[in-house]
């Protein structure tokens, strides 16, 4: 009985964590753990970056998903594209090798950022991008600390389009699933013509 009350007590607390409705000082989610160094070193994950720009987004210190180098979206420069995503998000599964691909080909024009946003499984989130083989940064947001500042979200996947003035452009809902989808939304909401590499 005492076994069954105790793992109640257990479930009652997981239960209890951080959602999409609860203010960041109620959540308490470490994405930089021993465990999860490891993981993003296995996933080949780059590390944030350090921008000295003026992105019109939140400036709220964010850890880099899997740890390394903290930041602020509003130190990114633009052009650059901004992916909020989760690890319980359909969409986000088939659009993350798109949005790799595409950093691949065009990232020294226009780099992608990841957002982990809401979403309080760091070690999940972190399979997902191994499973689709995502190696672009990603800074995690678990307690919505972007949106407790004023970034609206709507759902996930969702675009920011960082201009090369630092005026951002929201589009949602993502879900994209191929490179020239990407392509097109990016010089559209970025008023910029992407250099074609020859193929």
């Amino acid at each position: 009985m005492r076994a069954l009350f105790l793992a109640l007590v257990a479930i009652s607390v997981l239960l209890t964590g951080c959602d999409q409705g609860e203010s960041a000082g109620g959540c308490s989610v470490d994405a930089d753990t021993a465990d999860l160094r490891a993981q993003k070193a296995e996933v080949g994950m780059a590390d944030c970056p350090v921008g000295d720009g003026d992105a019109d987004l939140p400036d709220v210190a964010l850890t880099c998903l899997g740890g390394g180098t903290a930041g602020s979206l509003s130190d990114i420069e633009g052009p650059a594209i901004v992916n909020f995503w989760g690890s319980n998000c359909t969409p986000c599964v088939k659009e993350m090798p798109a949005l790799q691909a595409f950093s691949e080909q065009y990232g020294d024009q226009v780099p992608v950022i990841g957002v982990d946003f809401l979403d309080t499984y760091p070690g999940a989130a972190l399979d997902l991008a191994k499973r689709t083989g995502a190696t672009y940064p990603s800074y995690a947001d678990p307690c919505g600390d972007l949106q407790d500042d004023g970034l609206n979200v709507v759902g996930l996947p969702t675009f920011a389009f960082v201009k090369a003035d630092g005026s951002v452009e929201l589009a949602s809902p993502g879900g994209l699933e191929s490179v020239d989808e990407i392509v097109d939304l990016t010089e559209d909401k970025l008023g910029i013509e992407l250099e074609r590499s020859a193929s």
